[in-house]
């Protein structure tokens, strides 16, 4: 790989630490790992409310961001992980002290467990970095937020472009004209969900197939080749990565929805679309991890998006024997696979996304976890879920920097 633009990992005494770097740059975006309502003083939950949580997870959020030079409205993207999906209301009212004018994109779900007792709820944002990575030169790039009345509207924006992706807001299957949750089962929802995407898309001149990473929040584990029939009627030719993640509740007691992250050639200003509008959406798969019918990872500009790997050995294609520590070496092992099939290495990585069966597994987990990384290590967030495809105890997916850049950047 080149070494021309460098990864920086970054940590502040102001926020918890971890097993994980609180923020990584690289190229013009900033990846946070998820936020506890830790105190970072005590190291303790604090609070005892979803309000007094969700203050602490947005505070450290933003000790984070203005360590770096940063400021909230400087957030693309924020993903709010709940463990009772009614709590939403609450968390809004904190929620909007925080982003009083602008709203980053969205997504809310409700999960079957937090990384630490008492905790209610965890946050993890995406920031913008104008001023990039060494050797990068600082420049004014602009944040462009968009809607459009095709599709449903929220406490978000629709989609946020920074540099050279769009980052769009979780999508529920609402019908945008009626408000309202779309009649029949998860394929009618699930249609629904991509085409509010499509609409979206389509608002700023791009299609189906600029998207470069979908993760789908599903109700019921059982409902995944149902939704994946209706994702094939979408994406004909080429498919994005992909991650499947079981929630147990979602808002509006949707049965799915759906999350997306955009190539955005065109850039933003003041990047001039003849200059970077020929970029390449480069998809590549490896008989080194397991065949699945997405691309196991997707390039584009600066970063690689790793579809999420299950704990299967691609030779026999069922999940290895034993626990948890030998699942998480294959999840990890079919990853440092994928990364290695494009030329790249662990220590690439930027952020890691777990899903555990059983949230006490974390300690065993991260055993296995440190010896895949030699220097900083990336981003985190872990939630834990009621089901995993294939019965497994985990599931991980990763971003990786991608310094190179694809054609025609040299």
């Amino acid at each position: 790989m080149s070494s021309k633009i460098i990864k920086l990992s970054r940590n502040t005494e102001n926020a918890p630490s971890g097993l994980y770097s609180q923020t990584v740059a690289f190229s013009h975006y900033n990846n946070i790992s998820a936020q506890l309502p830790i105190d970072p003083k005590s190291g303790k939950i604090a609070g005892n409310d979803v309000k007094e949580q969700t203050n602490q997870c947005l505070s450290n959020i933003k000790a984070i961001v203005e360590s770096i030079g940063h400021v909230m409205d400087d957030v693309v993207k924020i993903t709010i992980f709940l463990k009772n999906i009614n709590d939403i209301d609450a968390v809004n009212e904190v929620y909007t002290i925080f982003f009083p004018s602008y709203h980053p994109t969205r997504t809310v779900v409700a999960v079957a467990a937090l990384p630490m007792d008492g905790a209610l709820v965890q946050i993890e944002a995406l920031i913008s970095n104008g001023e990039g990575t060494t050797p990068q030169a600082p420049c004014d790039l602009i944040k462009v937020s968009r809607n459009t009345e095709n599709a449903p509207k929220g406490l978000y924006t629709q989609t946020v472009a920074f540099s050279h992706y769009n980052n769009i807001s979780g999508q529920l299957p609402i019908d945008p004209i009626s408000g309202k949750i779309v009649a029949g089962g998860v394929k009618e929802q699930a249609e629904q969900c991509l085409n509010n995407i499509k609409a979206i898309l389509e608002s700023i001149d791009h299609v189906m197939d600029d998207l470069v990473k979908t993760t789908i929040f599903i109700k019921n584990i059982s409902d995944i080749e149902a939704v994946n029939e209706v994702c094939a009627k979408f994406f004909t030719t080429y498919v994005p990565a992909r991650s499947i993640v079981n929630v147990t509740a979602l808002p509006m007691d949707a049965l799915v929805q759906i999350d997306s992250v955009v190539s955005h050639g065109d850039g933003t200003p003041p990047q001039l679309p003849e200059d970077t509008c020929l970029l390449v959406i480069e998809a590549n798969n490896t008989e080194n991890a397991p065949k699945v019918p997405y691309s196991h990872t997707v390039a584009f500009s600066h970063y690689n998006h790793i579809s999420g790997q299950l704990p299967i050995d691609p030779i026999s294609g069922k999940i290895v024997a034993g626990g948890v520590k030998e699942q998480a070496v294959q999840c990890l092992s079919n990853i440092k696979a994928i990364v290695e099939s494009v030329e790249h290495v662990m220590d690439d990585i930027v952020k890691i996304n777990i899903q555990l069966k059983n949230i006490a597994d974390i300690d065993a987990v991260n055993e296995v976890y440190k010896t895949f990384f030699e220097n900083e290590l990336p981003a985190r967030t872990i939630i834990g879920v009621s089901a995993i495809a294939m019965d497994a105890l985990v599931q991980i997916d990763a971003v990786v920097s991608n310094c190179e850049g694809t054609p025609p950047q040299a």
